[in-house]
């Protein structure tokens, strides 16, 4: 009985492993649904501070502003890569990883001088273990993303590229469109580029002026771009973890059911051969 005790063995495993993973998929299910409500809050205001970016915007402003400055070549750029603290999501991370590094290399081939921030222990690990510079990392930003937390990674690239020490600015994340479609994506926040306005242009009353305002406005639309990415990273994430989840613990069944018809065949055999036995003995005490 050797191999149904092992039988057991394994069965009892894979129940174990089928409840971590079920466990998993149900705080992913909850996270996941936290993470969409946060995006869904962060689009109106981002519609908003670019419908007004998009009114206030006129050629001779541009010129006053740094962010605005639209480079003759980049030179020097910054790339913020997002990835999560954690795995068990599938390809999440690693797509992330890949839209990165295909990313750098553009950059390299055009002789661009990059240095790479990086947000999330995934990304962090790769780069460190194959010898990439790494400018700045954070790890400490939880799955509820802060506008603070975006402020603080962004606020001295936006400082670099006023004084002209780096010329872009790149966001590597996973974009947000629904539960089945969250691709990577690289998106260039500095210079940032006007959005078109939409529509006749509203008849604004400024108080004080468009200088004034948009000088308040550009480092909030280049923060709130990060906070974005941030937010719509960790919707994606948890709705990787949650479909990773779900596929582990469907296959967890399907191995049980394979593992219990096994031991049960092998019980049935031993049974028989049980059987075997004692009608032949009983048959060789009658003889």
């Amino acid at each position: 009985m050797a191999k149904g005790r092992e039988l057991k063995g394994r069965i009892k495993s894979v129940e174990n492993t089928r409840k971590i993973t079920r466990t998993l998929e149900m705080v992913a299910t909850s996270k996941m649904k936290r993470a969409q409500d946060r995006v869904q809050a962060a689009r109106p205001y981002a519609t908003s501070l670019t419908e007004v970016i998009a009114s206030l915007y006129s050629p001779d402003l541009a010129e006053r502003f740094s962010l605005l400055r639209q480079p003759a070549k980049v030179n020097r750029a910054a790339v913020i890569l997002l990835t999560s603290n954690r795995g068990l999501a599938g390809g999440f991370n690693s797509n992330l990883i890949k839209e990165a590094r295909i990313l750098l290399r553009r950059l390299d081939g055009e002789k661009v001088e990059t240095q790479l921030h990086i947000v999330g222990k995934k990304g962090l690990g790769y780069f460190k273990y194959v010898g990439r510079p790494i400018a700045s990392s954070r790890v400490d930003i939880t799955d509820k993303p802060t506008a603070q937390n975006a402020a603080e990674m962004v606020d001295a690239l936006i400082d670099q590229f006023a004084s002209g020490a780096i010329d872009a600015v790149y966001v590597v994340h996973s974009k947000y469109n629904s539960a089945l479609s969250t691709p990577p994506t690289s998106v260039q926040i500095l210079p940032v580029t006007p959005p078109e306005a939409k529509g006749p242009r509203p008849d604004y009353l400024l108080f004080p002026s468009a200088e004034a305002i948009l000088t308040e406005l550009l480092p909030l639309y280049v923060r709130n771009a990060v906070y974005r990415g941030l937010v719509e990273n960790e919707a994606a994430f948890q709705t990787a973890q949650r479909t990773a989840m779900k596929n582990a613990t469907d296959n967890a069944g399907d191995i049980l059911n394979v593992l219990r018809r096994t031991y049960n065949r092998a019980r049935q055999a031993q049974i028989t051969q049980e059987i075997a036995e004692i009608v032949g003995g009983s048959a060789a005490l009658e003889g």
